[in-house]
């Protein structure tokens, strides 16, 4: 029974070295763009997207924190280029619609935000989480079709780079009432 351990544990340990021989670990993709034709600088200009300096945070944070190749983007709201943020509940004083639009607004403000972190929309390697937070009534039902005009903004700016894993939550208030705030993380190429 001992050697029969022994021999199993030797058989695994071959195996497990064979796989990892297979492994192509010369290939960096690290450093390039998947396609060929990825250039969310490009895209931006091409939709019409203005972006805007967001300014200095109002209180004791940063817009963005790096560790390794993540970028934590801080929540921003739906703060339009007049600096009046989309105010309200949805289900009461917006609708669906609205929120949508307000949504897509935090999507220019956070790409705003990578631009002036990174130099350049074409350093994002892919979205990879998405946390979307709608002002609404109790009884309100779609906060993801809200929070949907975030993401679809992400995804025509990057493309299949743009899909993100994503949370859209109802909560009883955000900050001075505006109807969204979402707050993202990005891998970049190093």
């Amino acid at each position: 029974m001992k050697y029969s351990i022994y021999l199993l544990l030797a058989l695994f340990l071959v195996n497990c070295a064979d796989a990892n021989n297979k492994i192509d670990k010369t290939k960096d993709v690290s450093s390039t763009p998947v396609s060929t034709g990825y250039n969310p600088e490009a895209k931006v200009d091409s939709l019409g997207i203005v972006l805007r300096d967001q300014g200095t945070p109002v209180a004791n944070y940063v817009h963005a924190a790096r560790s390794g190749n993540l970028l934590f983007l801080a929540g921003k709201g739906p703060k339009q280029e007049n600096g009046e943020n989309i105010i309200g509940k949805l289900g009461d004083s917006l609708t669906i619609e609205q929120g949508y639009r307000a949504a897509r607004e935090v999507g220019i403000n956070q790409l705003s935000v990578l631009k002036a972190e990174l130099g350049n929309l074409n350093k994002v390697k892919r979205i990879v989480s998405v946390h979307g937070m709608v002002n609404a009534v109790p009884d309100f039902k779609d906060h993801s079709k809200v929070i949907n005009g975030y993401s679809d903004l992400m995804v025509e700016v990057f493309g299949d780079n743009g899909k993100h894993a994503r949370a859209a939550v109802g909560m009883g208030s955000l900050p001075g009432n505006m109807s969204v705030e979402i707050e993202m993380i990005v891998e970049i190429y190093e």
